[in-house]
């Protein structure tokens, strides 16, 4: 697999992590956002679509996409190649890292009450409606939670960027929206190699360290031993070393494990 491949795959797996129970929810919610959103859209200009995170599918795809970028929002609703397929291919590995980053912090440390309170920010390229890429700015939200505090429904705000310079890279932050606090996503091209190892991989990595093979890893961690080597082999790569016991020496002198 190639690296977008595995990001793909790790961001899906991290969506299956969360455990619905389909009896506890409540379907007319979805159906009053629906509604609600789709009477917004006529006067809003920017575009809006729903996930619904239980059935792992868009609910919801605004016709604006149409007329804003020129993307059929038909298409775009059902096939999710095709909305990729619009983004920059610079881009679109750093987007998913970045929403990886940032569902494994919504989904693994904060309570419940507080998912609702943060919002993140995007900034990217895509193809727009003249057949050239523009940038846009995409907000995500989170619209209801189930009983369980499982993220259920995510609402995506997309409009064009007021900055249209294309050479610059891709950024993404996080909004503290009680606060109105500010959290930047780092750039991978800027930092360290330690730093470039995301969540998921120092937490392989310690458990490598610990002694565990993968498939006591993947048991410990409810994905496939596949994903696992493939972790593994990409923390080499990352921290340019030879194998895994140079990454843990590497690890442990810049206090990764700590």
């Amino acid at each position: 697999m190639n690296d977008l491949e595995i990001l793909m795959q790790e961001y899906n797996e991290l969506l299956d992590s969360q455990e619905f129970n389909k009896d506890e929810l409540d379907f007319s919610i979805p159906a009053y956002h629906l509604n609600l959103l789709k009477i917004i859209d006529q006067v809003d200009t920017g575009c809006i679509s729903i996930f619904d995170l239980f059935q792992r599918k868009h609910l919801y795809y605004s016709p604006k996409y149409l007329q804003l970028l020129g993307w059929d929002p038909e298409k775009a609703q059902h096939d999710v190649s095709y909305s990729n397929s619009m983004i920059h291919p610079d881009d679109l590995p750093l987007l998913f890292h970045a929403g990886i980053f940032y569902i494994q912090l919504g989904f693994s440390f904060l309570e419940p009450e507080r998912k609702k309170d943060f919002k993140a920010i995007f900034d990217y390229r895509v193809m727009g409606r003249e057949g050239k890429y523009v940038r846009v700015i995409e907000q995500q939200i989170v619209l209801e939670l189930d009983r369980r505090g499982n993220v259920w429904l995510a609402m995506s705000m997309m409009d064009l960027s007021p900055d249209q310079d294309l050479t610059l890279p891709f950024r993404a932050w996080l909004k503290n929206l009680r606060s109105n606090e500010l959290f930047n996503f780092p750039n991978q091209k800027d930092t360290p190699r330690s730093a470039q190892l995301t969540r998921r991989e120092k937490e392989i990595l310690g458990l490598i360290a610990a002694g565990l093979i993968s498939k006591e890893i993947a048991w410990k961690l409810y994905i496939s031993v596949n994903t696992v080597n493939t972790h593994r082999q990409r923390i080499i790569e990352k921290l340019n070393v030879s194998n895994t016991y140079e990454a843990i020496r590497y690890a442990n002198e810049k206090g990764l494990f700590s």
